[in-house]
């Protein structure tokens, strides 16, 4: 659908969406009318080079050709079944979900929250079963972010922050230890703790990777205490950061991990992976979902999914997002590119970061600000040394600008 299709102009569509919306965010003087690739293209035909991504969810980029026609053949077919059925598309996806990244199964659900919900019900479960109800807190991160539920904000390391005031009292049960200090997370890890939970590469929080040292050190901490390591890969998962899971870097294998966003293609779905052992906790009847592992939803995964195996999108993201951040950290007033990947965050001398992302849309350029001074650029994982080039040059012209 576009603008020309309802007779309004820009101003009456953006007064209709602020009277009966409820916003999500403070949304940009734009509206999205089409997309293609590398590029969102605006009502009036202008076009953005997009390293926002859809916050990390185009990861084939705008409207893929293999995604569109996979929606296509399965809406004609049957939108909706069920999960008391067996359906082609959600087992065949389920399929190669596991046998690409190595976990035994896969439970589906609509949202990166609602697979992070349902990872923390596994390790509440996992724990009560196996010692009468002693075991079931979870040590999570601070600075971490882990969704917008209720129990997924109470998990999010962020106490004080705007993510938490008014919701109180939060969800009994979470921890917070510092990132990458593997002697905080030991000593949060008392008798009564059950999992941690942890991003391997900390998105809101700032783009912080995962050292090797820590990563290693809580797979053998869980190892040794008998608990469950949990991944949170909402944003990380499916070759964001140059591996299919960031997990793959540092050699270890979760217990359970978390995805959404870039499996999709765009569509809404999200799933929680885990080993054989940790899913005897979750038997038929203790999580359930009416649309997880929706037919058209699973159909354009699998496409997308594809797409990313077939184009070997993982090494792209590794060598462009190498490149990327290496030449992010010549400009001027830059003093530190973080990230992995096509997980790219650029830390500036001043709390610029707004001042920047609004210089870029204005010169027509997408992305985020996570932290004052940080902004945060998620591309399309298709993203070439060509697009990458032409960012450079805008945000050298928007640091120019700012620092004028």
């Amino acid at each position: 659908m576009i603008l020309k299709d309802f007779n309004m102009t820009k101003d009456e569509l953006v007064e209709t969406a602020e009277k009966y919306m409820n916003e999500t965010f403070k949304r940009y003087d734009f509206i999205a009318d089409t997309s293609s690739d590398m590029y969102i293209t605006d009502e009036n035909g202008g076009k953005y080079l997009d390293f926002l991504g859809g916050i990390a969810v185009n990861s084939v980029g705008g409207c893929n050709k293999a995604v569109i026609d996979a929606i296509n053949e399965q809406a004609s077919q049957m939108i909706h079944a069920s999960n008391y059925f067996y359906t082609v598309p959600q087992t065949m996806l389920a399929k190669l979900i596991c046998e690409s990244i190595g976990m035994d199964k896969v439970q589906f659900q609509n949202s990166g929250a609602e697979a992070n919900e349902v990872m923390i019900k596994l390790a509440r479960k996992y724990g009560n079963d196996r010692y009468d109800g002693k075991r079931y807190k979870i040590v999570t991160a601070l600075n971490s972010f882990h969704g917008r539920t209720l129990a997924t904000l109470s998990a999010t390391g962020q106490p004080g922050s705007a993510i938490h005031k008014g919701f109180e009292p939060l969800v009994e049960g979470f921890k917070y230890a510092e990132f990458n200090n593997l002697k905080s997370f030991e000593e949060a890890a008392t008798d009564d703790v059950i999992a941690i939970m942890i991003e391997p590469v900390q998105g809101e929080g700032g783009v912080y990777p995962a050292t090797q040292e820590f990563i290693t050190g809580l797979r053998e901490l869980c190892d040794r205490k008998g608990m469950l390591l949990l991944f949170d890969e909402v944003q990380t998962g499916w070759a964001r950061t140059g591996e299919l899971m960031a997990y793959m870097h540092y050699g270890i294998k979760p217990d359970a991990v978390s995805m959404a966003k870039a499996m999709g293609g765009g569509m809404p779905i999200a799933a929680m992976c885990a080993t054989n052992e940790a899913f005897t906790a979750l038997g038929a009847g203790t999580h359930g979902t009416t649309f997880g592992g929706n037919p058209v939803c699973c159909a354009a995964s699998y496409a997308a999914i594809s797409e990313i195996l077939d184009k070997k999108l993982d090494k792209n993201a590794k060598e462009m997002g190498e490149y990327f951040m290496t030449e992010l950290s010549k400009l001027p007033h830059v003093i530190q590119v973080r990230g992995k990947g096509l997980l790219v965050g650029v830390v500036f001398d001043k709390d610029v970061a707004a001042d920047i992302k609004h210089e870029a849309f204005d010169r027509r350029m997408l992305m985020s600000v996570v932290q004052p001074a940080v902004i945060r650029m998620v591309p399309p994982l298709i993203v070439s040394k060509e697009d990458i080039d032409k960012a450079l040059d805008i945000i050298k012209e928007c640091i120019n600008a700012v620092y004028a």
